[in-house]
């Protein structure tokens, strides 16, 4: 049977959580699906999120750059108007 590319991490979080092996594999694997969202779609969902939440497109298009440079897996740096384009066209 293969092994699991995260088992260490799964046995991690098994023993220090107290989470079950098969409970702690569906965190990983949520957790790895969150941050590997391609960048056009985090962009989008973000923006729309915000939008939501009242904020204006002066808020919203920083906050997601700086959003961005905080994702664990580097997103390429992205200047305001690129943003804009994402959400827009």
């Amino acid at each position: 049977m293969a092994r699991h590319p995260y088992e260490d991490l799964i046995a991690h979080l098994a023993r220090t959580s107290g989470l079950g092996s098969g409970e702690a594999a569906r965190v990983v694997a949520d957790v790895l699906a969150y941050f590997s969202e391609p960048v056009e779609e985090f962009v989008r969902r973000r923006h729309s999120e915000l939008k939501a939440h009242g904020f204006t497109n002066d808020e919203i298009f920083p906050r997601v750059a700086a959003e961005l440079r905080g994702r664990p897996v580097a997103a390429p740096q992205l200047s305001l108007r690129q943003l804009r384009r994402i959400v827009y066209g």
